[in-house]
């Protein structure tokens, strides 16, 4: 009945969907959750669009990848510069100098180098072998201790120690005052959501809901020659390998009859006390005004907190050490042998996706399937 069933109505599998029915190809898309858009979904609630699986800024230095994504959405100008709250000290995120400024009171560039070569001396480190090394090499012991130490160990649900220093390698150290988290070319969010993007990719496509293809996988395969899949490969054969580790997060949302609650779209709680990692203040993605450019009366927070991932629960973050690498390098050599399905995504490929490195491996993957 069909050329292509795709398995997963996110970022991933809407694209291949839409190049695929570009091509003349006959798509089906099925997406066991009761909304499409994956995890990027969001939601119209109070006139603001929630990001109800956590927050997602659109990020790209390729020029590329932006066109392709415009062609489905207007983006608006947001710009990331979260917060770090340690104990009701506020610090700017990414480090830069107003973060100097604030942790050391040093004024100049030179003197914050000055600063963090010198806890570096003194912690002793020359080649970092974890996470904790690794950050105190790039911003010193005082930063590490109040802003990363914490926040990260509650994150990953393990100390900083254990571990590996690649983690922290693409935090941003600037000894500017700029503080564009991303510091990309091209950034924004979708002008009226996530889920109108996502829908605009899909139009005249055929999608069902509620349907989990693992459940009832024989009559599903029954209908397509080829399956495009984007849930987990472990979960695909059926863990007979073992189970991949994710971190999950959970999210406390709550409404509020004020118009402002924290000032910004992201503060990150980098003591260990606070049992949550982070707050979202959804409202401040699109400035704090619906799409008529009104300002909106309530506001929406959403409390993340992280936790070790189990069956049954939403998997986020995989977890790249050694051990979970060499088990996807095992699943990917049985995923090699399909000549049927293809596996692609954060679930299906076990990797930490920007949404713009989504993009273009999806397209990558259209180019060599489709033409």
């Amino acid at each position: 009945m069909y050329d292509y069933l795709v398995v997963g109505s996110g970022l991933y599998g809407a694209i291949f969907a839409h190049e695929a029915k570009e091509k003349g190809k006959k798509v089906l898309v099925i997406d066991k959750r009761p909304n499409i858009a994956g995890n990027i979904y969001t939601e119209k609630i109070e006139g603001i669009n929630v990001h109800k699986y956590g927050a997602h800024i659109f990020h790209t230095n390729d020029k590329e990848v932006w066109e392709y994504v415009n062609k489905f959405a207007e983006f608006n100008r947001f710009t990331n510069s979260p917060v770090a709250n340690y104990k009701g000290e506020l610090y700017s995120l990414p480090f830069n100098m107003y973060t100097f400024n604030k942790m050391w009171g040093v004024v100049t560039p030179e003197e914050a180098a000055a600063k963090i070569e010198e806890q570096r001396k003194t912690a002793g480190i020359t080649e970092p072998q974890n996470l904790e090394e690794q950050a105190i090499s790039l911003v010193g012991t005082d930063i590490y201790e109040k802003l990363i130490k914490g926040y990260t160990q509650k994150q990953w649900g393990r100390p900083c120690t254990e571990l590996p220093a690649f983690i922290i390698k693409r935090l941003p150290v600037r000894l500017t005052f700029d503080n564009n988290y991303f510091n990309a070319l091209y950034q924004g969010i979708p002008i009226g959501g996530y889920t109108k993007m996502i829908e605009s990719m899909l139009e005249g496509i055929e999608v069902k809901l509620n349907a989990d293809y693992l459940e009832n996988r024989q009559e599903f395969n029954k209908l397509a020659d080829k399956i495009v899949y984007t849930g987990a490969i472990d979960a695909y054969y059926e863990y007979k390998l073992g189970t991949l580790e994710y971190r999950s997060v959970r999210f406390e949302n709550e409404i509020l009859g004020k118009a402002n609650f924290q000032g910004n779209a992201a503060v990150n709680y980098t003591d260990a006390e606070t049992p949550w990692t982070r707050i979202i203040e959804h409202k401040w993605f699109e400035f704090g005004k619906d799409e008529n450019g009104n300002d909106l009366p309530k506001t929406i927070i959403s409390r993340e907190y992280s936790s070790e991932w189990k069956q049954g629960d939403e998997p986020y973050y995989p977890i790249n050490d050694e051990k979970n690498s060499k088990l996807y390098a095992e699943y990917k050599a049985l995923a090699d042998e399909e000549d049927k399905v293809i596996f692609g995504g954060r679930l299906g490929e076990y990797k930490y996706y920007d949404m713009d490195v989504t993009v273009a491996s999806v397209l990558k993957m259209c180019k060599k399937e489709l033409n």
